[in-house]
């Protein structure tokens, strides 16, 4: 059964969509990864110690549980470290835009095969949306439908041809 709510339709072909999304790299992380990425974020450069301040409402994790699992993140090439004296401070290697783009797309290819148009539509359908997310939704497909049309006209095969073949 085929789509016709106004996300999918203004969305596009989502094979296209689908190809892209595919390109950009993948971060995974763990909830406890989540929590101190968000508060290195915050706070970068910062130690372990600003780190589990900052959980310290939240989480109650002991200093040596955020320092611990730090370290870790370090090995894995999640977070880099600078010494200054005896004062180590963390910063974060991976792009807040980039781990959110990563956990957005495992979870859209578990739950919906990759394709965005379902993904959408069950949240219409199942979880609802007030006029101002509707508007919202409409605005942000505005700007993507834009911009879509944008990179096509910058592609010189879709000048020429219309429809990226060459002739």
């Amino acid at each position: 059964m085929s789509c016709v709510c106004y996300m999918c339709r203004t969305l596009g072909d989502p094979t296209v969509s689908r190809s892209k999304r595919e390109d950009k790299p993948s971060v995974e992380l763990t909830e406890a990864e989540w929590a101190i990425m968000r508060a290195v974020w915050q706070h970068q450069p910062c130690a372990a110690g600003t780190v589990q301040e900052a959980l310290a409402t939240t989480k109650g994790w002991a200093y040596s549980t955020v320092k611990t699992t730090m370290d870790r993140m370090v090995r894995k090439g999640l977070l880099q470290t600078q010494q200054i004296r005896n004062l180590t401070l963390f910063s974060t290697t991976v792009d807040e835009v980039d781990a959110k783009r990563g956990e957005f797309y495992r979870m859209l290819k578990r739950a919906f095969d990759g394709a965005l148009a379902p993904m959408m539509q069950f949240l219409v359908e199942h979880e609802g949306l007030s006029a101002e997310e509707a508007r919202q939704l409409r605005e942000i497909t505005r700007r993507g439908t834009k911009a879509a049309k944008s990179d096509r006209a910058d592609d010189p095969h879709q000048r020429e041809t219309g429809d990226g073949r060459d002739q």
